[in-house]
């Protein structure tokens, strides 16, 4: 507790100058506030970690044309999903030639040149961007019990303001403090790990039959030897990014080391030509919230706001990775509540009521909550490693010339490959209705 500041620093402080917290910056510096966005790196984006496609649209309209400007590395033109075995791929594979133009629908990106980029948007528009400094704690009006402002550990000492906009990453501390982390539990947490893999820019659009900007990215089930979770390869202009996803709790029981798995699915006959030669630049690691909706921290509090990972919003189901354009989404929302709640002069949680009501009213809480049920459903047994399995040898069968013994018919075929894989009467429909209900 601290008394009440005579005067304050700022109107607002964002901690954390990733994707929800630049985006958060940047509205209320454009509405004429008083904002500092404070990074424990040395320079935004550059602690961050990212295996996946950034779906940006979410800019249109608070950057417009940010495609013209914005460090993306390639368009994704073709996305494909896999399910795999030890030795099978049975795959999906989309591509069209309307992803590669404007709007664009996914873009392959290094994390800190695209943050660097939106955090200097924020500066642009008047924010104090201060880097290298680390918020150590919360403070707190001893009156009123309101969140004013942050402890450092600057020399210089504390930072006071009206608000501050937690935006502190996955497992958010500052969220925790103030009492607002409900779910820290470690089921509800993935790790995702990948590398980065240097081929010249011509063998990777030949390897992934790609032109110019164009771009791939590979969803895989099946690769994970038994963890839930699953793979991803992605393209680059001059690399490869190859990893995977898992649960926390299940890579733990399994002691098998990430860069175990990465090993067995570059290895694994699909992704091996893919990458064969290509020299590793980077390993990389970190934690995902997999929960989603349903172990969201309360998302506001007197003086505080939570957004982007540190709010859990992030729709991630082993293969399925979603969470720059909601942390974009909720930034903007927390910036325009802030804004409004300035404008009233009540900071209070009551005053700042209208975040939730803004993420209510759009994408972000509205794909969370419809998502729900997701996590589970992707994660689960069946899904991870009976269906892969299933379809593989269900395929496999169907293709293979057996003269000159008969073929087996389809229905034979299907009914033999379902009690190899340990299905039992029913769980097809079950999961089909399970998946109607989730994504339907």
């Amino acid at each position: 507790m601290v008394a009440p500041p005579e005067r304050y620093d700022f109107d607002a402080i964002v901690v954390g100058a990733g994707p929800a917290g630049a985006t958060a910056a940047l509205v209320l510096a454009r509405a004429g506030r008083s904002v500092c966005l404070v990074e424990r790196g040395p320079f935004a984006g550059s602690k961050n970690v990212y295996g996946g496609v950034i779906y940006a649209r979410i800019l249109d309209e608070l950057i417009p044309g940010w495609w013209d400007e914005a460090p993306v590395q390639r368009w994704v033109t073709r996305r494909a999903t896999v399910l795999m075995t030890d030795h099978q791929a049975l795959t999906v594979d989309y591509r069209t030639s309307a992803w590669g133009e404007p709007p664009y629908n996914g873009a392959t990106a290094y994390r800190p040149d695209f943050d660097a980029w939106l955090a200097d948007k924020a500066v642009e528009a008047g924010a104090v961007l201060v880097t290298s400094t680390t918020a150590r704690g919360l403070l707190v009006d001893e009156l009123t019990g309101q969140v004013c402002g942050i402890r450092t550990d600057r020399p210089d000492g504390d930072l006071t303001a009206r608000a501050v906009i937690a935006c502190d990453g996955v497992n958010s501390f500052l969220a925790k403090e103030a009492g607002m982390y409900l779910h820290p539990e470690p089921e509800h947490f993935t790790l995702g790990a990948k590398e980065v893999l240097a081929l010249p820019r011509e063998e990777i659009e030949k390897r992934f039959a790609l032109s110019g900007r164009e771009g791939a990215d590979f969803e895989i089930v099946g690769c994970t030897q038994g963890i839930p979770g699953g793979g991803f390869v992605y393209t680059n202009l001059d690399t490869v990014a190859v990893g995977v996803v898992v649960s926390l709790t299940g890579l733990s029981a399994s002691g098998i080391r990430p860069e175990e798995l990465i090993a067995g699915l570059k290895a694994h006959p699909m992704i091996a030509p893919l990458v064969e030669g290509a020299e590793l630049k980077e390993y990389s690691a970190h934690l995902i919230p997999e929960g989603g909706y349903d172990t969201m921290p309360e998302l506001t509090g007197d003086g505080i706001l939570v957004a982007g990972d540190a709010a859990c919003m992030c729709l991630a189901a082993g293969i399925w990775l979603e969470g720059v354009n909601f942390a974009i989404g909720s930034g903007e929302a927390a910036g325009r509540a802030v804004d409004e709640a300035l404008a009233m002069g009540d900071t209070s949680a009551a005053g700042l009521a209208g975040y939730r009501r803004r993420l209510e009213g759009g994408f972000v809480l509205q794909d969370h909550r419809k998502l729900r049920r997701a996590p589970h459903l992707v994660l689960s047994d069946r899904v991870q490693n009976a269906y892969p399995t299933l379809a593989c040898d269900l395929v496999e069968q169907l293709f293979t010339v057996t003269n000159p013994v008969p073929k087996k018919g389809a229905v034979k075929a299907f009914l033999e490959g379902y009690q190899r894989a340990g299905l039992k009467v029913g769980d097809l429909a079950r999961d089909g209705w399970a998946a109607i209900r989730t994504f339907g």
